[in-house]
């Protein structure tokens, strides 16, 4: 992928755009490059290797991912009902980019602060406000739907044996106080508390393992869910291998194309996603040929 971004330094946008590249590869590798802001945010690795679904799933439905390297498991949480003596309400796990991006959002600020509780209300908003994303309307309704999700859910990630020793988290909530603020006003300015707190065992997990992610990246992709996951996961593996390494599509549709039936199917969508994740980081080394992707070591 640095042949866009050599083109854009030498041609410029336009000159890159009259060789017939693709637009949308084109625009993000130019706003990538023309960010300046050097800001690194932080996620638990796991999550790099097993991410949340990328569309929403019956509010009753279980998450599960298995790969070679990780087995994730997200349960949806449940709330009371407003109305006495009904069942209560399958509020569903969360899902697409805003969920992704709260998450990224949480671990960043606790590892920064070095601390379980997170400053949420205008914090966030403002996160979210340099990332681009507007701070009302329907983003904000968004916003507060994948909080609510992200607090009420239970999650299990069980990693690969390391050194003998299994990691993980078993049947964890992600945060110990809600992110969310039950209300029925619906003229209330603001549902958020003013903090949230990590759960212990995730925080130590993610204390543990950390992978940097490029802010600058995130903002110029961070509408898509599948781009977020290729490019975070290339951000885990590419700059700790040693030697090439392939990864077949069957290993890829596993990853991240669970909800996709046909190989073909998921081929056509992740091509572009990778395509758009590696307009954002310059240095990957990817190839693709018939059996799926060829990593090497990068920067």
């Amino acid at each position: 992928m640095g042949t866009v971004h050599d083109l854009l330094e030498a041609k410029g946008k336009q000159g890159a755009l009259a060789l017939d590249l693709d637009r949308a590869i084109v625009d993000a590798a130019a706003a990538y490059l023309a960010d300046e802001d050097q800001a690194v945010g932080y996620l638990f690795s796991g999550w790099t290797q097993a991410a949340l679904p990328h569309k929403r799933l019956a509010d009753d439905q279980v998450w599960e991912i298995r790969t070679e390297r990780v087995t994730l498991l997200v349960e949806p949480g449940r709330k009371p009902n407003p109305l006495p003596g009904l069942p209560h309400i399958n509020v569903g796990v969360p899902y697409g980019s805003r969920a992704r991006l709260i998450m990224l959002y949480l671990q960043t600020e606790a590892l920064k602060t070095n601390s379980r509780e997170i400053e949420l209300g205008r914090s966030l908003r403002a996160w979210f406000s340099r990332l681009g994303i507007a701070p009302g309307g329907k983003s904000i309704r968004d916003v507060r739907e994948q909080a609510e999700r992200i607090s009420r859910c239970r999650l299990s990630f069980h990693l690969a044996a390391s050194g003998g020793n299994p990691g993980g988290l078993k049947n964890q909530n992600i945060v110990d106080d809600a992110l969310f603020l039950d209300t029925h006003d619906p003229d209330q300015g603001s549902l958020f508390l003013e903090k949230a707190k990590l759960s212990e065992s995730f925080f130590e997990q993610l204390k543990k393992h950390p992978v940097p992610i490029e802010e600058a990246a995130i903002r110029v992709i961070s509408n898509n869910s599948m781009a977020l996951d290729i490019y975070c996961w290339l951000s885990y593996r590419l700059h700790v291998l040693k030697a090439p390494t392939p990864v077949s599509w069957a290993a890829l549709k596993i990853q991240f194309g669970a909800g996709f039936g046909k190989l073909a199917h998921f081929k056509h969508k992740f091509l572009p996603n990778l395509a758009l994740a590696q307009a954002v980081y310059r240095d990957a080394k990817v190839e693709v040929d018939e059996r799926g992707l060829i990593l090497r070591p990068s920067r």
